[in-house]
């Protein structure tokens, strides 16, 4: 930044239990402790809360998570008080309802306010538009894809000057096949109980419906040739669905080539990967999941919805499918799984290059700090 000016930066998400919006919270509030500024997070609390104090954030546990409008108002009128005493300089909203009481207590406190379109929020009534429309309430509003900018000029009013497209960034020290050493690839193998050579299918994200871990199944159980999938990520409660998955692998002659675990090392897990696969049924913002495989130099297979077909370069660092193709999501499968060694290496480099020309940590943390300056220098101006 520009600027040497200490911030208060207050984020307010609804919890910090697991995925892309979370995980941008903690990669902010490190960027803010380590630029000299004071990082902090209100959320209902979740796994992520630790990591966050670790890198210098500090957090804040309320009812961020409730739709409840009369919880809406208490939380804003909190927030009024909040803000005043902690002298807030920026507050940045990253979920409709907490964007609700912080919009509402910005605009008595007369403090810069910040929304971060992480979804492609939609609404056909008319209370549902209303409910969306805070999120273009802010003085700058973030975009995480170019696919999201498109989405706000088509459904809200938006002066182009209040939006700024700032992709999500992906720290590539992390996410770099020369970080993860053979004793962490074979931890990972060890976790998922894979004790032979047969190709490993990784689908890493969050148990939910939307992100087509069911159909995912189904194209696994149209491959004749030996693999291990390991379906990786929390259910978040979901208890019934992830159940059900067990289930369907069971149905579908796949329960003992299926792992399931709760998290673990990623990167890792990428770089043990002979394919990944990210079966998603809704547009995905950004999809970091996508871009970290390619990172790591995995083949990765996602449906053509939203962002990933921003990220993926189709059949050259990976391969695009029609949403909701069972059969599509095979042939990909089979495709990749059949390249050899020669094969995969290429494969391997130009992917990791494609995805460290398409965002950077640092870059999107630069953007993001910038915009929180030049509001505040906007605040200050005559």
């Amino acid at each position: 930044m520009s600027e040497t000016r200490s911030l208060t930066v207050l984020q307010i998400i609804p919890s910090l239990e697991a995925g892309g919006a979370e995980r941008a919270v903690i990669d902010i509030a490190e960027a803010l402790k380590k630029a000299g500024h004071r990082a902090l997070v209100i959320s209902s609390g979740g796994r992520m809360v630790r990591e966050l104090e670790e890198k210098g954030g500090v957090h804040f546990r309320w009812p961020a998570a409730s739709k409840n409008p009369v919880t809406i108002l208490a939380n804003a009128a909190r927030l009024e008080g909040f803000m005043s005493g902690q002298g807030v300089d920026i507050v940045h909203a990253r979920s409709r309802a907490p964007a609700w009481s912080a919009w509402l207590a910005s605009r008595v406190t007369r403090t810069p306010f910040v929304t971060t379109f992480h979804a492609a929020y939609k609404g056909r009534s008319r209370l549902k538009k209303l409910y969306n429309s805070v999120m273009v309430k802010g003085d700058r509003v973030i975009a995480i894809s170019e696919f999201i900018a498109r989405h706000i000029r088509q459904h809200f009013p938006i002066d182009e000057k209040r939006l700024a497209v700032i992709p999500r960034g992906i720290d590539f020290s992390v996410f770099d096949p020369a970080a993860v050493t053979p004793e962490r690839r074979e931890a990972f193998r060890l976790s998922a109980r894979i004790t032979d050579d047969a190709p490993v299918v990784l689908i890493p994200g969050r148990l939910a419906p939307i992100k087509g871990q069911e159909l995912a199944l189904r194209a696994l159980a149209r491959l004749s040739r030996p693999f291990v999938a390991v379906i990786m990520g929390p259910d978040q409660g979901r208890k019934d669905y992830s159940e059900g998955l067990r289930l369907l692998a069971r149905e579908l002659g796949l329960a003992g080539k299926t792992r399931f675990l709760p998290g673990g090392d990623m990167p890792a897990a990428l770089s043990t990967a002979d394919v990944v696969l990210s079966a998603s049924l809704v547009a995905e913002g950004f999809g970091r999941i996508p871009v970290e495989a390619q990172a790591m130099g995995a083949p990765v297979i996602a449906t053509a919805l939203g962002a990933t077909n921003e990220t993926i370069r189709n059949g050259e660092t990976g391969w695009l499918v029609p949403p909701r193709d069972a059969a599509a999501l095979a042939g990909a499968l089979e495709e990749a799984l059949s390249l050899d060694a020669a094969a995969r290496q290429v494969w391997a480099k130009r992917s990791r290059a494609w995805a460290m020309s398409l965002s950077d940590i640092r870059q999107m943390c630069a953007a993001t700090l910038n915009v929180y300056q030049d509001l505040c220098r906007e605040k200050t101006s005559p």
